[in-house]
Order: C-alpha cells, then sequence, then structure tokens
C-alpha cells in the first residue's frame, strides 16, 4: 500500500525555515503545516515571529492563529489536527510540508506516538499543578531530574505542562517517559516522509536570534505583552510562559529594567537554538542541509531537497 507523501522542513529558531518553505510549496504544489506550538495563540503576533498573511504569498497554512492564549495546547491536540490537515491536504492532490521548530511534536506525527494515559485518574496531576501554582515549580523540575535526566536535558523548567506529564508518567508507569518515547520513536511510520533539518555555523545563527530580537523590539513587542496582559491570561498559562513573552513580563512586572529583557530574551532564545539542535541530532533517517555548504543560497537549498524528494 503507497504511504501518504509527507515533507518535514525543520531546524533551530532564526535559521531561515519559513522562507524556504515558502518557495518550496510553490515550487512542488505543497501547503504548509505550522510545527510551532506557539504560532496557534492569537494575538501573540511580534514575540512568535508569526507568518503574515503577505509572506504566506497565496500558500495555504494550518495551525497558525487560531487558540486563545488563555487556553492551552499539548502535543495529542497537534497530532490530532496535524493529522486532519494531512489527510485534507493530500485530498486535493497537494503535499503537505511539516515545517516548524518544535521537535516532540514532529515526533509524535511521524511515528504517530500513543499518548494514551495508563488511566484516568488525574488526582497526582492535580497535586503537581498545585505545587507549580505555590511556587515550586523548580523543584518539580529536580525531582524530574532524579527520575528521568533524560527527559530533563531536553524538557526546560520553564515548561511546567510537560515536565508535570512527564513525572505523572513516571508515577503512573514506573517508567521514565524518556524510554516510552524511544519505544515509540521504534514505530514504522505511516509516512512516505523526506525529513530536513536547515541548520548553520552557530555564531551566524546566534548573530541572527540577536537581530531578531532587535526587530520585535522595534515591531513593539512590549506593547502586544502589555495587551496581553489586559485580557487576564493566567501567567501560568502555557501561553505567558513563551520566549520573549515570560522575559517582558518581569520587565513589566518591575522585575528588572528593560536592556535586561531584551539581553534575556536574546540569551534564552540562544539556548533555545542549542536545545532544538541537540533533539534534532537524535532523530534518525533525516537529511540535514547546511546552509554554508549552498552559500547561503536558497535557489540552490531548494534543488536539494527537491532532488532528495523526489528520489525517497
Amino acid at each position: 500500500m503507497n504511504k501518504q507523501k509527507l515533507i518535514i522542513l525543520t531546524g533551530p529558531t532564526a535559521v531561515g525555515k519559513s522562507n524556504l518553505s515558502i518557495k518550496l510549496a510553490k515550487t512542488i504544489g505543497g501547503e504548509i503545516i505550522s510545527a510551532d506550538s506557539m504560532q496557534v495563540y492569537k494575538y501573540m503576533n511580534i514575540g512568535t515571529d508569526k507568518i503574515s498573511k503577505e509572506k504566506m504569498q497565496g500558500v495555504p497554512h494550518y495551525l497558525i492563529d487560531f487558540l486563545d492564549p488563555k487556553e492551552d495546547f499539548n502535543v495529542v491536540m497537534f497530532q490530532k489536527m496535524v493529522k486532519d490537515a494531512i489527510k485534507d491536504i493530500s485530498s486535493r492532490g497537494k503535499i503537505p510540508i511539516l515545517v516548524g521548530g518544535t521537535g516532540f511534536y514532529i515526533q509524535a506525527v511521524l511515528y504517530d506516538i500513543d499518548f494514551t494515559e495508563t488511566d484516568d485518574d488525574d488526582s497526582f496531576r492535580k497535586e503537581l499543578e498545585k505545587r507549580a501554582e505555590d511556587g515550586k515549580a523548580h523543584e518539580l523540575f529536580m525531582e524530574l531530574k532524579a527520575v528521568d535526566p533524560e527527559s530533563a536535558n531536553i524538557i526546560h523548567e520553564n515548561n511546567v505542562k510537560r515536565v508535570i506529564r512527564a513525572l505523572e508518567f513516571y508515577k503512573k508507569t514506573g517508567k521514565p517517559i524518556s524510554e516510552h518515547n524511544k519505544e515509540q520513536h521504534e514505530n514504522v511510520s505511516p509516512y512516505d516522509f523526506s525529513y530536513f533539518v536547515l541548520t548553520d555555523d552557530r555564531e551566524e545563527l546566534y548573530s541572527r536570534i540577536d537581530k531578531r530580537v532587535d526587530l520585535m523590539i522595534e515591531e513593539g513587542l512590549e506593547a502586544e505583552v502589555r495587551e496581553l496582559l489586559k485580557l487576564d491570561i493566567p501567567l501560568t498559562a502555557t501561553s505567558m510562559k513563551s520566549l520573549g513573552y515570560r522575559e517582558m513580563i518581569g520587565y513589566l512586572n518591575g522585575e528588572y529594567d528593560l536592556e535586561r529583557a531584551i539581553y534575556l530574551i536574546k540569551r534564552n532564545t540562544r539556548h533555545f537554538a542549542k536545545r532544538q539542535l541537540t533533539w534534532f541530532r537524535r532523530e534518525s533517517d533525516v537529511h540535514w542541509i547546511d546552509k554554508r555548504d549552498f552559500d547561503h543560497d536558497d535557489d540552490r537549498i531548494l534543488e536539494e531537497m527537491i532532488k532528495v524528494f523526489k528520489n525517497e
């Protein structure tokens, strides 16, 4: 039976995935599904570097700008919505292209990872959530580090939701969630996929990150966050803990000045990019595309990607 074709284009933040994905979609007749866990939120455009309608150049995009920031978005929701989008896109003879930097979400789709819980009892999760609300998030992260160091290495301690999920899984099964994910990763993918990881010289990447943050400040990130705070979104919400927003909230709450906030956004984004690269290095069946090998020429990179896609 012929498997569904799927292209994945990923890589660290600020590496240049968006521009390349538009060129790719226009060349092969593709449509784009976002694999970014924060671009799903409405009203959060500048800090998530959400693609504008103009920059889409008429290429349909899915899973962008549809969710209220008060709502939580998780991998199970993502997996279901992506499957639906893939079905829809392919039913019209188009090629689905999954684009973004959230590696865990991409893996969930690619290997159809089973997230079924062992039971419906959520009392332990509620207990962990209460502790997080009481300012014990760091304590929870250290507990995760003790029982599942591998997960603690790839989950940021500010991602409280994932820390809690990993602790809950361990409590219910006696097994680290990293081990479960590895087992699931050995599943045979239901897709005939071409998986591209775009990368670049680290200093070049960090320079792009710094410039992007400066541009976000110029475009009005502070005003965007002020408007969000008027919506009474709980500060424990996933959206409010995302990069750029949590640091700006700290500044607006008087914890430090604007200069410090900008420094923290740049530093934390660089750390995030580093963690992304660590994640992608663990993946198998990927084609690494180093922009230096193509003199940073998107047309040459595109040519290479299409060649690989047609030969797979």
